[in-house]
């Protein structure tokens, strides 16, 4: 499933998934990018997990100093590099997100958007300990995942994915409560509160689990020590 995105789901497909995404979830994208915006100083140095073609990217560059994109997709990375060639403070790299291949506390912020937490399908606690070892003391660790209160708009959306060929079938027997199953092997899970409580309770970071726009849950993570 790790390589859904890297094989099937990448590049112009992608971009297509957020092209035809219903009035509702382009406010809960944006309002995803919109939040990260208030954890970013200008010029801060920012890591987003799962970059895709640069959709988040393009919304933070503005005010970041650097801002480093990951993704396991060969053709989203390529997409991306277009998409961003006017950003001279962009670099897309193709990596791991459980083995970064960047120095500790290299980031100010390390952003995982729009339920990657789930969709990368590795282990989140892994993922989480990895994005604490490059973030830098004060710095912030920001996942993100769906809001039960959203299931409605997120499945809508995920339907009109199936009717144009770019996911498998829904799987309606085997989709709901927050996880969605595909007859061609995709699936997507959700990461609720207690989640990220469970995921987070060993962390030894200050940790904040909140609701956005009714659509997004996010789990702020700020690594110890004062922020230069």
């Amino acid at each position: 499933m790790a390589d859904y995105y890297a094989e099937r789901l990448s590049a112009e497909r992608l971009r297509r998934c957020y092209e035809i995404a219903p009035p509702r979830v382009r406010r809960y994208l944006q309002a995803e990018i919109d939040h990260a915006l208030t954890k970013i100083r200008p010029g801060d140095a920012v890591l987003e997990l799962g970059c895709g073609y640069g959709r988040i990217m393009a919304g933070l560059a503005g005010k970041a100093g650097r801002i480093v994109g990951i993704d396991t997709s060969r053709a989203s990375l390529a997409a991306g590099r277009e998409r961003l060639a006017s950003f001279s403070n962009c670099l897309l790299i193709q990596a791991d997100a459980v083995r970064l291949p960047f120095p500790g506390r290299s980031f100010d912020a390390v952003l995982c958007l729009q339920n990657g937490i789930s969709a990368f399908h590795v282990d989140p606690e892994r993922l989480i300990e990895e994005s604490l070892n490059v973030t830098k003391p004060g710095g912030t660790v920001l996942f993100s995942s769906y809001s039960d209160r959203f299931w409605a708009h997120r499945l809508a959306w995920f339907e009109l994915q199936a009717a144009e060929g770019l996911v498998g079938e829904i799987d309606h027997e085997k989709t709901g409560a927050g996880r969605i199953v595909c007859k061609d092997g995709f699936t997507a899970m959700t990461f609720g509160p207690e989640d990220f409580r469970r995921l987070t309770a060993s962390v030894a970071a200050e940790t904040e689990i909140y609701d956005i726009d009714d659509s997004s849950i996010f789990c702020e993570i700020v690594k110890s020590g004062v922020k230069a």
